[in-house]
């Protein structure tokens, strides 16, 4: 089975959708976990298959309940985003968190989010600053951003430009957008230099 899983993420590499639906169409009937993932990827993109984004639902959740952690980070994505099923910012938080404990770096990022808005959670400025910051510090530049943000607002810490530069900056220099404007205006201002 494993030669089969291979060859099929292989051939997703390739943009071989065709082949790839097949071969995770032959894995799902072994209940390989990861087949009903890839699946659900092929729906929700509409690769070798019509888009259909309530199969893709369906498929990723067969897959997270096996705790597949990016199944369970698309699934809380879904949930947030009441794509392919009915939006439930509670249970978002639910498979955030799952997939996070897996070691998902995005689904800390995400969690955080619903804590500091207070969104299918009780709101949390704290909680939410250490999972941004989880997030941040393993490398993921929205969080980087996002935790400079907590910084510059004193939102589950204390007030510091000081670390709400750092983060920025460090965020723009990972690629994120609205860090590299916002630095680059506040270099414009004279407010920081690079």
């Amino acid at each position: 089975m494993q030669t089969i899983t291979q060859e099929a993420y292989q051939e997703i590499l390739n943009k071989n959708y065709d082949k790839a639906f097949n071969l995770y169409q032959q894995l799902t009937k072994a209940e390989e976990a990861t087949s009903f993932y890839y699946l659900g990827f092929l729906y929700f993109n509409g690769f070798g298959v019509k888009r259909d984004i309530d199969e893709a639902y369906k498929l990723y959740m067969k897959s997270a309940i096996r705790e597949v952690p990016l199944a369970q980070f698309e699934v809380a994505l879904m949930l947030e985003n009441g794509d392919g099923c009915k939006q439930n910012f509670s249970e978002s938080a639910f498979w955030y968190e799952e997939s996070a404990k897996r070691g998902n770096i995005d689904a800390f990022n995400n969690l955080a989010v619903l804590f500091k808005e207070g969104l299918g959670v009780e709101q949390d400025y704290k909680k939410a600053f250490i999972l941004f910051k989880k997030s941040a510090d393993a490398g993921n530049p929205q969080a980087q951003f996002n935790i400079g943000a907590m910084y510059d607002q004193g939102l589950g810490c204390e007030v510091s430009q000081d670390k709400a530069i750092e983060y920025c900056r460090l965020s723009a220099h990972n690629g994120h957008q609205k860090a590299k404007e916002l630095m680059f205006r506040m270099q414009l201002d004279g407010t920081v230099a690079f």
